[in-house]
């Protein structure tokens, strides 16, 4: 399994009023690792939606909370692909606060389906990939 951890900062936008992170936000944390993962593997979101006709969809998510990110943190995701289907790929990912004694602020499990643009039918993943990942 290939782990990938991405760091965040977390920004007056991302808060409520309160400086607590929204919680909607958390998933932008979430998308945003799995982009930068796949980019550090060699892979373009944009040439792989142009070049191989192929899209990535979240068709599942759970998300749990254990403790908030306020306003300026420095966080860090966490994550890995637990299994690569056919046309589909599973995550668990991690918010954890980056400190002298870090703290778990989120996980998930997120199943991401491989689609073609034009019809967003499943596709299948490239082997390449699927191999990288897990």
């Amino acid at each position: 399994m290939t782990h990938f951890d991405w760091p965040v900062r977390v920004y007056y936008e991302d808060t409520d009023a309160g400086g607590v992170v929204y919680h909607a936000n958390y998933l932008r944390f979430f998308e945003r690792a799995r982009t930068e993962w796949l980019r550090q593997l060699g892979y373009s979101q944009v040439e792989m939606a142009r070049d191989q006709q192929l899209l990535f969809t979240v068709v599942s998510l759970e998300m749990r909370f254990h403790l908030p990110a306020r306003l300026d943190d420095a966080l860090r995701v966490r994550g890995v692909a637990t299994m690569a289907g056919g046309a589909s790929v599973n995550f668990t990912q991690e918010l954890w606060r980056d400190a002298e004694s870090p703290q778990l602020l989120v996980s998930a499990t997120v199943r991401v389906a491989c689609l073609q643009p034009i019809t967003f039918k499943p596709r299948r993943l490239p082997d390449a990939l699927r191999k990288e990942l897990c």
